[in-house]
């Protein structure tokens, strides 16, 4: 079977003249934001990378066709079309035969990055381990994906939704370095502090380049996680971030929401009491990380 990934010319291109490409999620306009404003971020991310002279690859599956760097077309597709499923790695190759179009996860995003020869990719924030996984084993595919994958990636940590120091535990027993971007203060998404210390802070782009080019050097082929905070002047309320996913928390419980369900329920209810305020947060994480990754990029192909 001939390879059914598709990856566009320019970014074809870039990639072979060793010119800067970042990675772009798909799942953030597809299932992440309301219509709209899904439209909207996903080609202003664009043209924030593009500003920056770097080539943006988003990445998503279009009628079967797993594809990085999608066209504003097929963004457009992506953002308004109906019956667009969520693609992790497993549920790509099932997409693939029955030509589902679909929005890629971190990991199925950062697997077809790393097919596709882009090793720099900007999220919003990663999958983790659950709340209740010690019952439950319920921990994101993103994380053993991300072992096994020699990237880097720029995301606001893992939403605070999630076990937090369970994830990091997990972070640190898969060797999946983890650095903040001028800070030791591990971020929660919406909130620029979770509480938990992280060893390592870096500067600047070009020593993130640096320890990228080290670990390649010495044969270690684990994504280099960098962990950068919303601004403290754009975050959520701390005050009212906590008061909201606790009540959060316990309206799941009290409902009996469980599984797949409970992420979406959470951050529904956080939407909804918080006046969608998390949602611009949200955003506001999305574009500090497409901006340093792309200057992340930049660095890299510097040498």
């Amino acid at each position: 079977m001939s390879d059914p990934l598709v990856v566009a010319q320019e970014v074809r291109e870039a990639v072979a003249a060793g010119d800067p490409v970042l990675a772009l999620e798909s799942t953030i306009f597809t299932h992440g934001l309301p219509r709209p404003r899904n439209l909207d971020v996903a080609l202003e991310a664009e043209a924030r990378v593009r500003a920056l002279g770097v080539v943006p690859a988003t990445i998503g599956v279009i009628e079967g066709r797993p594809t990085v760097g999608l066209t504003p077309d097929q963004i457009e597709t992506l953002s308004t079309a109906e019956g667009v499923v969520k693609a992790s790695v497993r549920d790509v190759p099932v997409a693939v035969v029955k030509r589902l179009s679909a929005g890629t996860t971190v990991a199925a995003t950062a697997h077809l990055a790393a097919r596709a020869g882009v090793s720099v990719f900007s999220t919003g924030g990663l999958g983790g381990v659950h709340r209740g996984a010690p019952q439950t084993f319920d921990e994101s595919a993103d994380l053993p994906t991300l072992a096994s994958l020699p990237l880097v990636i720029v995301s606001a940590g893992v939403k605070s939704i999630l076990d937090i120091p369970l994830t990091l535990e997990r972070l640190e027993t898969l060797n999946l370095a983890v650095v903040g971007y001028r800070t030791t203060d591990y971020p929660a998404f919406y909130v620029a502090d979770s509480g938990h210390d992280l060893q390592y802070s870096v500067d600047s782009p070009a020593e993130i380049a640096a320890i990228a080019r080290t670990r390649d050097a010495l044969g270690i082929s684990s994504t280099l996680l960098v962990a950068n905070p919303v601004a403290a002047a754009r975050q959520l309320d701390p005050v009212l971030h906590d008061d909201v996913l606790a009540r959060a928390l316990a309206a799941a419980d009290m409902q009996g929401v469980s599984g797949n369900d409970t992420t979406p329920f959470l951050l529904d209810f956080l939407q909804r009491e918080t006046g969608g305020r998390s949602l611009d947060v949200n955003v506001e994480v999305y574009r500090g990380n497409v901006d340093l990754g792309a200057r992340i990029a930049r660095a890299l192909a510097d040498g």
